[in-house]
């Protein structure tokens, strides 16, 4: 669900202005952008199933991507967002923060814990869309496209001249690095 984290970001910038979209995107990365040290330093671990191919991966994110961690991370960086963007700001960015745990729950196979570090031993969450690429891939692809367009819609209107080319172009862009993002899922490059 790679380029749809990105798609929501893009989505929701149209209705938020006053927040930065590097501060969107990054947003709904956080949860992964903190996984990678943890991946790197055997905290937390994938285990490839099948051929490894799309989806095809048990990931054991017991800190970064458990109910509870999600929440405080979100928590976290919504406080720190609001300092800089104001109240509504922090809301919308600790919000983006925690939308990559309920698009992971959509995709993830039952590997997402509800406490960091599985205490309590409670069951996993996940309703594993991943075993089934076809409707995963429509679904992302439904999130890049909603996304795009209301990105698009956001920036056009109100622009004249010189700033509406740019805007556009920003679009093309943007849309063009969404469905390459997707591609790269699909094929398995990501």
């Amino acid at each position: 669900m790679f380029a749809g984290h990105f798609a929501l970001a893009s989505g929701v910038k149209a209705k938020t202005p006053q927040v930065p979209l590097w501060a969107l995107m990054l947003s709904t990365q956080l949860l992964d952008i903190l996984f990678v040290p943890l991946l790197l330093t055997g905290v937390e671990t994938i285990v490839p199933v099948g051929n490894g191919g799309y989806g095809e991966a048990v990931i054991h994110a017991d800190y970064t991507h458990s109910l509870i961690g999600a929440l405080l991370i979100s928590l976290i960086f919504g406080f720190l967002a609001a300092r800089l963007w104001g109240r509504k700001g922090g809301v919308i960015i600790g919000s983006v923060v925690f939308s990559h745990w309920i698009l992971d729950l959509l995709v993830h196979r039952i590997d997402l814990p509800i406490f960091p570090a599985n205490i309590g031993n409670f069951p996993l969450l996940g309703l594993g869309l991943w075993r089934y690429p076809v409707i995963s891939i429509l679904l992302e692809g439904l999130f890049v496209i909603v996304g795009l367009i209301l990105y698009i819609r956001s920036i056009v209107p109100g622009t004249s001249g010189k700033t509406r080319v740019m805007a556009v172009i920003s679009a093309s862009v943007m849309g063009t690095l969404l469905s390459l993002s997707l591609l790269s899922s699909i094929l398995g490059w990501a």
